[in-house]
């Protein structure tokens, strides 16, 4: 089992920057894959960037590239959303999630480890 805990949601006006993270702890042996998903109200689930861990190999969604850097401190078990150049449209519920991959950007049903999710609210 492998238990995440996002943190760093908020608040922000269009243009502002925030930094997810998500600590990852028990057996985090079994996944080599964590990602970023958002989910805004009325709207499907969308995947925002992964990152393979160990390779730091990254992937991105079209909406996000450019403006968001997914990043991993293996010591700590910790992966990072930095998020720039925001928009109101990247309002959403942030998800953490992890799993087991083989290369390349993963839909959600490959994941089954999830957090809590953090709220993101950007305001125009």
């Amino acid at each position: 089992q492998v238990r995440l805990v996002e943190s760093g949601g908020g608040s922000v006006q269009a243009g502002g920057s925030l930094r997810l993270s998500c600590a990852a702890s028990g057996y985090t042996s079994s996944i080599n894959c964590i990602a970023w998903f958002r989910q805004a109200p009325g709207k499907e689930r969308e995947g925002v960037a992964q990152i393979y861990t160990g390779r730091a190999n990254s992937y991105y969604a079209d909406s996000v590239k450019g403006r968001f850097t997914i990043s991993e401190d293996r010591a700590k078990n910790m992966v990072y959303l930095e998020m720039n150049s925001l928009k109101p449209e990247d309002s959403g519920i942030y998800y953490c999630a992890a799993g087991w991959g083989h290369g390349g950007f993963m839909p959600g049903e490959h994941f089954p480890f999830w957090g809590q999710g953090t709220q993101v609210t950007v305001s125009s």
